[in-house]
């Protein structure tokens, strides 16, 4: 996707007047479009794989298929990886959230979330940046590691975290607490380029689709815990 071209959007909500809410806002935007809308799960991968889209907006909870498993196939497609998906999220109650950040969703969307913030998540994790606002992420995600049944570790994160460097764990570490790159390189006295290049070899290592993916591996592997502070602060 160039600068001139517009972001392909297409959404994926079994509610028609939210889809329909959705596509009015997201056309008003001069740098968007919405390709197609989907009501279930199904429907989002077969379009994904029909039409030309750059990201899905995608619900959790809808028939057929859920969000959660859709995310898992279009990730695992490889003719689709280019391809980004926001999860819509209700926040207080939705705790499959982790779940789909590790099936490859690049960041979540609460659904009651700024029509202004809207548009900037998606132009946000259009462009690259793979997680949004990392520190509600960070905190959502410590929520549901205190419950009493926590979801099982991805099994590729504690082998691979000994080919981390020790810089690398330091890294990961700010990133599962939700900074930024420029914040990273802040906090260890690096340069913003130097911050990203180890961002980019530690998703190498860890096999991870994005940064959502790395926030989980820092908490799966004990570097951040869910009783660390998970703000924009390295204190």
């Amino acid at each position: 996707m160039s600068a001139s071209q517009p972001i392909r959007v297409l959404l994926a909500d079994d509610q028609t007047l939210v889809r329909a809410a959705f596509a009015m806002l997201v056309e008003s935007a001069r740098d968007m479009l919405v390709v197609g809308q989907a009501g279930n799960g199904r429907e989002a991968v077969e379009l994904a794989r029909a039409v030309d889209v750059d990201l899905v907006v995608m619900d959790i909870r809808m028939p057929e298929l859920d969000g959660i498993e859709a995310t898992r196939r279009i990730a695992a497609d490889a003719e689709l990886a280019d391809v980004k998906v926001l999860v819509l999220t209700t926040y207080d109650t939705d705790e499959y959230i982790v779940d789909a950040l590790r099936a490859g969703a690049s960041g979540f969307l609460v659904k009651d979330t700024k029509p202004a913030e809207l548009l900037d998540a998606i132009r946000t994790v259009a462009a690259g940046e793979a997680l949004l606002s990392p520190g509600p992420t960070a905190r959502l995600i410590a929520r549901v590691l205190r419950l009493p049944a926590p979801l099982p570790p991805a099994p590729a994160v504690p082998a691979a975290l000994a080919t981390l460097s020790d810089r690398e764990r330091q890294v990961l570490t700010l990133v599962g607490r939700g900074l930024n790159n420029a914040e990273i390189a802040e906090a260890l006295g690096l340069s913003p380029l130097t911050a990203k290049t180890h961002v980019s070899r530690i998703m190498g290592k860890l096999m991870a689709r994005d940064r959502a993916q790395l926030v989980i591996a820092a908490y799966e592997s004990g570097l951040v815990s869910p009783a660390a502070r998970t703000d924009t602060g390295t204190g």
